[in-house]
C-alpha cells in the first residue's frame, strides 16, 4: 500500500474555509489533537451539511486529514488520481486482510496520521454505530479524537481526545457522555451509541 505523507492544505483553502464559515455564522473551537497518531471521528452526522462543514473545518487549520475509500474509485478516469492527494487511502476488498487490519497497517507506516471518518457511516438513523474506528483505534494503539458540528450553537471543531480502554461499554459511555450535549442537523435521525451485538467478537 503506499505511504502519503501528511501536509498541510495551501492558504488559499485555508481562506476559502475561514470565509465560507463566517459566511455560515459558524465559529469553529478546539485545535487539532497535539499528537503524531490518531482516529478522528465526527458525528452526529445526520445531514449533508455535516461534510462540507468539517471540510471546510479542516481547511480552517490547514488540516489535510486521511480518509478511506473502496480501492475502485481511485482508478477512475481523470479524477483518480486527485484522491490520493486530498488524503485518500484505497482499501481492498479482495485482499485477505480485511478493512480494519488494512488500516492497521496504515498506521503501522506512518509516522503521522489524522484518519477522519463518521461512525455512523450514513445520514439516516442507525441501530448502532459502525465498530470500525475504535478497533483501529485499539489495533493501533492510538487516541480517539471526538470531532463534533453542533447545529443549535453553530460550532464544530475538536473536542477531547480518549485513549480506548478495550472496557467496551467503559469506553462507549464516555464516547455518549461527550455527544450528549452535541444537537444535529436533524436529531430526530440520531441513533444509539452502541455496536452490533458481535461485532467485537
Amino acid at each position: 500500500m503506499e505511504v502519503q505523507r501528511p501536509g498541510r492544505v495551501n492558504i488559499l483553502l485555508h481562506l476559502i474555509g475561514v470565509a465560507i464559515l463566517k459566511l455560515l455564522g459558524w465559529k469553529v473551537e478546539g485545535g487539532p489533537p497535539d499528537v503524531p497518531k490518531v482516529v478522528v471521528i465526527v458525528a452526529p452526522h445526520t445531514s449533508n451539511w455535516d461534510y462540507p462543514l468539517a471540510l471546510f473545518i479542516s481547511y480552517y487549520f490547514r488540516i489535510k486529514a486521511a480518509w478511506f475509500g473502496k480501492a475502485e474509485i481511485f482508478k477512475w478516469p481523470l479524477i483518480g488520481w486527485f484522491f490520493p492527494k486530498t488524503g485518500g487511502i484505497p482499501v481492498y476488498r479482495d485482499r485477505p486482510q480485511g478493512l480494519v487490519e488494512q488500516l492497521v497497517n496504515v498506521f503501522n507506516e506512518r509516522d503521522e496520521i489524522m484518519l477522519v471518518l463518521a461512525p455512523e457511516g450514513t445520514r439516516a438513523r442507525m441501530p448502532h454505530w459502525h465498530s470500525g474506528f475504535y478497533k483501529i483505534a485499539l489495533q493501533a494503539k492510538v487516541p480517539i479524537c471526538l470531532g463534533y458540528l453542533d447545529f443549535k450553537r453553530k460550532a464544530g471543531g475538536f473536542g477531547p481526545l480518549y485513549y480506548p480502554t478495550g472496557s467496551l461499554e467503559e469506553d462507549l459511555e464516555y464516547i455518549r457522555k461527550f455527544y450528549a450535549a452535541v444537537t444535529p442537523r436533524h436529531p430526530d435521525q440520531v441513533g444509539p451509541i452502541t455496536f452490533k451485538d458481535g461485532d467485537m467478537a
